[in-house]
């Protein structure tokens, strides 16, 4: 089944495609995955020509690890798919600490809309400056 509305693009990360040189691509679903994972990866002003592109999770590498931030991660993980995603419904965002608190586990469950299959996604967001944890 052609699903060529959802697009073929560059995947990420960038990777060659054998000898001649051409980029890897991602199709379809897997170019919405991946689309995802750039969005949730790339923080806030980080590019130059496109300011507010990203999400707004990197503010809290130096915060607590508690429930509160967890909440915050996840509106901001949500407010930045539901803004650079168009592809998707975002359907949930669960986010929780590891056990040792240096890694958040994102958990996002969507909805691809043209064919409204639904998938889950899992973003490790690791965090630095352990001290003060709670």
């Amino acid at each position: 089944m052609r699903k060529s509305f959802l697009g073929v693009g560059c995947g990420f990360p960038f990777q060659l495609a054998g000898k001649d040189g051409d980029f890897q691509l991602a199709e379809y679903e897997l170019s919405v995955s991946q689309s995802i994972r750039l969005i949730l990866s790339t923080a806030k002003g980080e590019r130059v020509m496109r300011p507010d592109f990203g999400c707004g999770i990197h503010d809290f590498v130096f915060a607590m690890t508690n429930q509160a931030t967890c909440d915050r991660a996840a509106s901001e993980v949500r407010d930045a798919l539901t803004r650079w995603e168009p592809r998707i419904d975002v359907e949930a965002v669960r986010v929780w600490p590891s056990e040792e608190g240096t890694t958040l586990f994102i958990h996002v469950r969507y909805q691809v809309r043209a064919t409204n299959n639904a998938f889950n996604l899992v973003y490790p967001f690791y965090l630095e400056g352990y001290e003060g944890r709670s």
